[in-house]
């Protein structure tokens, strides 16, 4: 089988994973989550939101490491304005993003990065993506891991 071409692959070891979970789903949800991160000058750099069947909303998302306390006591303030049954974190995660400029024209990349690291036994925490860019969220051990079984699946230049 021909290996799917690729643009690259981008890391980003140092961050943790931190979960708003089971909050009635409203509107201003995400609002409240990423203002109160905001308001103390902590970035968030992936996130992600789903509703289950009971109609909650699970707010994932990343911060740097060094922010994950602070953003943990942040989120905890606002737990009871939201109605959040669980505020719960994850030191020592890695985002590895697959970029390629034609994405949105090709079928079948995400099930390609998603295959490559289940054929390695990683565990997918959440994923993203863009027009250009799938993302996956993993445990930081399994970083190269992850890098070795992407080079294996893609074609990067």
């Amino acid at each position: 089988m021909p290996k799917i071409k690729a643009g690259g692959i981008i890391r980003n070891e140092h961050l943790a994973k931190i979960g708003v979970l089971s909050v009635p789903d409203r509107p201003g949800l995400a609002s409240a989550v990423l203002r109160t991160l905001g308001e103390q000058d902590i970035n968030v750099e992936f996130i992600v939101q789903c509703i289950d069947l009971q109609s909650h909303s699970h707010v994932v998302l990343c911060v740097a490491s060094e922010n994950a306390g602070a953003a943990v006591t942040a989120l905890k303030s606002i737990q009871p304005v939201v109605g959040a049954q669980a505020i719960v974190s994850q030191p020592e995660v890695a985002l590895i993003s697959v970029f390629g400029p034609d994405f949105r024209e090709r079928p079948a990349v995400a099930a390609g990065v998603c295959e490559a690291l289940a054929n390695v036994g990683i565990n997918i925490l959440a994923i993203s993506t863009s027009i250009s860019t799938v993302s996956c969220l993993i445990d930081k051990k399994r970083v190269e891991d992850a890098m070795l079984a992407l080079r294996e699946y893609f074609e990067f230049p």
